[in-house]
Parts: structure tokens; sequence; C-alpha cells
């Protein structure tokens, strides 16, 4: 009986979190433009999502700064969190609290720091601007990734290998980096997603003619959201689930070979 009552609502958790993606997903399909009432089984959201510019536009920007901010972050965050590691104990712990705060911190600070910081060296917002954001806040997400993977590293390891004959450079690449894939890889992934789903730091920090998915979305829903955005969604949302099934598909298979 217990069994069951958990199962029961461990379902209920999971049916909250996920009904609103579904009930997008389904209209995404509907024929009709309202939301509330299905009026038949159709594509057409999805040709005319393809044929609206603004929204081509938009996902291109969000994709493109998600993308360059996730690469540059994650190496960014990679090689800090590896120096880091290596200094005395009270300055690792200062390290990750600065690190926690940058996490922490409301996104509406953040972003009028940003707008101020960015005003203060007289860069004007556009693309630049919000990419140098994201990359900031890319930062944290993947040094939370690689702390625990890297703690869990034996101090003897780099070292072992060294005394073997590799170089710094070999070490690196093949027995650290190896040791770390798997925390490398989730807080791109955290990082790609927070990316493409920020939208205040995005929004206080962009310029004229520059629009994001989100900041393009914000400005629809004082005049009516436009289906074609849920189709957009239920695309995104898709890419995003196969990415992560692909990922964790590989995990466990490496898990089993080793």
């Amino acid at each position: 009986m217990t069994k069951c009552l958990r199962r029961i609502f461990l379902f209920l958790i999971y049916a909250f979190l996920y009904a609103p993606i579904i009930v997008l997903i389904v209209f995404s399909f509907n024929e009709g433009q309202t939301r509330g009432a299905w009026e038949g089984f159709s594509l057409r959201w999805y040709q005319s999502l393809v044929e609206n510019e603004e929204i081509l536009a938009a996902l291109k920007n969000t994709l493109s700064i998600a993308f360059l901010a996730t690469l540059i972050g994650t190496i960014i965050g990679t090689f800090g969190t590896l120096g880091v590691y290596y200094f005395g104990r009270r300055t690792r712990l200062l390290m990750n609290a600065i690190n926690q705060v940058i996490v922490l911190n409301p996104d509406i600070v953040t972003a009028i720091g940003f707008m101020a910081l960015f005003g203060f060296f007289q860069l004007i917002p556009g693309y630049l601007t919000i990419l140098l954001a994201h990359i900031a806040f890319v930062i944290p997400y993947v040094v939370l990734s690689i702390v625990p993977r890297l703690q869990q590293m034996p101090r003897e390891l780099p070292e072992a290998a060294m005394d073997l004959g590799a170089t710094p450079a070999q070490t690196l690449r093949y027995v650290i980096l190896p040791f770390l894939k798997s925390g490398i890889i989730s807080g791109a992934l955290m990082g790609f997603t927070m990316s493409i789903d920020d939208f205040v730091i995005t929004f206080f920090n962009t310029g004229n003619g520059v629009e994001t998915v989100s900041t393009m979305v914000y400005s629809m829903a004082r005049r009516g959201i436009n289906p074609e955005v849920n189709a957009l969604s239920t695309l995104l949302f898709v890419a995003m689930f196969a990415l992560l099934f692909l990922t964790n598909w590989r995990a466990v298979k490496g898990e089993e070979v080793q």
C-alpha cells in the first residue's frame, strides 16, 4: 500500500510539472488561433513559423548567443576551477562562496549591474553586451557542476601520470579532462539551457534591432501571443529533450563499458 501511494504521489508531481508542456505541445498542432479550444489537427503554425522572419531572426540570435556563451563560459569555468582547486583551503572556500553568490543573486540585480558596467565602459547595448553578460552568468553554473567531480579525483592521479613521463599538457588532456568529462558536459548543458531561457539580463542589456526569443515573446505578450510561438517552444523543448537523452544515454553506456 505504501509503495502504491509513493507511485501515485510521484505520478502527481510529474503530471503537475509536465502538464503545461504537454498542453503547449498539443495546442501547437491546433488549427485555430485560440488557446483554450481545440479546432482540429493542423501543421499550419509550423509552416507559418518557417516563413516568419522575425521569429527566425530572434531564434538565430538566441542559439548563437547560447552556443558562444556556453563554449567560452565552459572553457573559462573549467580552467578556472582547476586553478582554484590547487589553491589553499581558505582560498577555495572563498572562491566557492563568491561563485555561489553570483548564482543566488537576483537576476534583476545582475541585469542592472551589467547595464551600469557596460554604460561605464560606453559599450553600445546589442549583441556583444548580451553575449558578455551571458558568458558571465554561465561560468558559475559550469563551476558548480565541475567542483563535485573534481573533488572525487585523487590528487595523486595527475602526479602519477607525470611520474610516468606525461607532460603537464598530456596530463591535462588524457587524465584530468577525461575524468571531469561528465561534470563539464553537465555544466555546459545547464549553461546552454540557462542562456536560452534568460529574459531579465537579456532585456536590460539588449539594443535596438537585437531580439532573442524571450524578449520577442515578451513584446508579443502585450499584443497577444502568436500561436507560432507554441510551435517554436515545442521545437526547442524537443531539441533540448533529445540532447539530454543522448547525453544521459552515452553516460550510461560509458558506465556499462567500465
